[in-house]
């Protein structure tokens, strides 16, 4: 089946639901070829879980060494803390990625109390002002 003429591609950007009909899990960020979904990853808890773990192995490996146990425990130990790394890893650039799609989605945030524009409100005056944004910004005194 061809699509038609003019009409998006099958799988592309207009495949998908509207974006006012997301769940609030749903992020328009790509990832993996769809929307993000905090529900389908790894969640905060999981996460500290993880984290807690490693912290464990992390101090445990080379007690175990130092103890003299045998090497198949200390070894299991080193290989379990070479994997908690691997997952936490995974799991914190997920958390990283929707903490980024959050942040994309709220748009620009402002300073609280800049005393000079910020380079953002520099750009938006420029791209508003009707000079057409060629002149140099006013400094501040």
């Amino acid at each position: 089946m061809d699509p038609a003429p003019g009409g998006p591609a099958p799988g592309g950007p207009a495949a998908g639901p509207p974006p006012g009909d997301h769940p609030s899990t749903v992020r328009d960020v790509e990832y993996k070829g769809g929307p993000l979904d905090a529900a389908k990853g790894p969640g905060l808890g999981c996460f500290w879980l993880q984290l807690g773990l490693l912290i464990v192995l992390v101090i445990l490996t080379p007690i175990g060494v130092n103890a003299g146990w045998p090497e198949i425990v200390t070894g299991g130990l080193l290989i379990a803390t070479i994997v908690l790394l691997l997952f936490s890893g995974q799991t914190i650039i997920f958390l990283l990625r929707l903490v980024a799609a959050d942040r994309r989605a709220e748009a620009r945030r402002r300073p609280l109390q800049p005393r000079t524009p910020t380079v953002g409100q520099i750009e938006d005056e420029n791209a508003r002002g009707p000079s057409g944004g060629n002149e140099p910004p006013a400094m501040p005194e």
